[in-house]
């Protein structure tokens, strides 16, 4: 098995995917309540200017031909335009989805920087009682609704303890970094802003562990389940006849090969995130795509909807892709099969 069959194969699963997003999400967006144009026009609009504004967006029109005229669009690149904010989807979308990006990447680090040793601990000392405090951890965090261990963070630690911010990415007394990524806490060191750096961690730190103690519990049950696993094997074995201390075989051996399936939950988790972030984003008001979305729901305006479905879907897809690769990478003999 090539990295270019690889390559091929996902590129065509991709086309496949946003096809069948784009027809789910815009049957589903027009099945929503409500009328984009009596919104945009207003209340006191009268017949005539409410029809004006459906002829302009297009609303009139079959809802097939409607679909059509978007697919047609999407081929050329262009996302529509947004009923709610008058700008091209695209231009929002490059706007937003750093901060979207920020968000899951930081929380997928405090996954791993905590799910890695929670798991190995609990597999080298399984039944003890850093098993049971681990496998608690675990299922605490699948269990717990995002949304509301957001808001006992903002009450505990924003309305109790004054410790940190509760919404937005900067603090108001903060000059925002020159645009280079789009995600702060790299703008700002590029920038040699410290102070602006300090801000943009404070202001990520609740949203991105509220996002992420959900993963904490899947990373640390993969962890776990692989190193139990490992510590059976026959090299592992061999490797305690051999001498080799305790330490070494864990971190030199067993945690290596214990890591190669993992890559794969990383990467799909890393994907999930990006759709979880909506909840996260809309309780702390992080201005990211999930916020943005959201709001775009609240107006009905399908472009927008439309918009960052493609966009998420077409990032997963992506993103499994570098993780087949990456797995081939770690794992030679993936490369030998077929």
């Amino acid at each position: 098995m090539s990295f270019l069959y690889v390559i091929r194969r996902r590129l065509i699963l991709l086309l496949l995917v946003v096809i069948g997003v784009t027809i789910i999400t815009f049957a589903i967006s027009h099945m929503i309540p409500g009328d984009p144009a009596r919104l945009m026009a207003g209340d006191r609009a009268t017949p005539e200017i409410v029809q004006s504004m459906r002829t302009r967006l297009g609303l009139d029109q079959p809802l097939h031909l409607q679909y059509l005229n978007y697919v047609g669009s999407l081929l050329q690149g262009d996302l529509g335009t947004s009923i709610r904010t008058g700008r091209p989807v695209a231009d929002d979308l490059v706007r937003f989805f750093p901060a979207t990006i920020e968000l899951a990447a930081v929380a997928l680090f405090f996954s791993v920087l905590a799910g890695v040793p929670l798991g190995v601990a609990s597999a080298v000392y399984r039944n003890r009682w850093i098993d049971q405090v681990s496998r608690t951890i675990s299922v605490t965090g699948i269990s717990t609704p995002a949304f509301w261990l957001g808001l006992l963070l903002i009450m505990l630690f924003y309305g109790r303890l004054d410790w940190l911010p509760s919404s937005g990415r900067l603090g108001g007394d903060v000059t925002a970094p020159p645009f280079v990524t789009g995600m702060l806490l790299i703008d700002t060191l590029l920038a040699g802003d410290l102070a602006a750096f300090r801000s943009a961690l404070s202001h990520i730190l609740l949203p991105a562990f509220t996002l992420g103690f959900v993963h904490l519990g899947v990373v640390t049950r993969q962890i776990r389940s692989s190193m139990l696993e490992v510590l059976q094997e026959d090299y592992v074995r061999t490797a305690k006849a051999g001498g080799l201390s305790r330490r070494q075989i864990i971190f030199g051996h067993a945690l290596r090969n214990a890591l190669i399936p993992s890559v794969t939950m990383l990467g799909l988790a890393f994907g999930d995130l990006l759709y979880g972030a909506v909840l996260t984003e809309t309780v702390f008001a992080w201005p990211g795509m999930g916020n943005y979305v959201v709001q775009s729901i609240h107006a009905l305006d399908f472009p927008a909807i439309m918009g960052f479905t493609v966009v998420a879907s077409i990032a997963y897809v992506l993103i499994n892709l570098l993780v087949d690769l990456t797995y081939m990478l770690l794992d030679p003999q993936i490369r030998s099969v077929g």
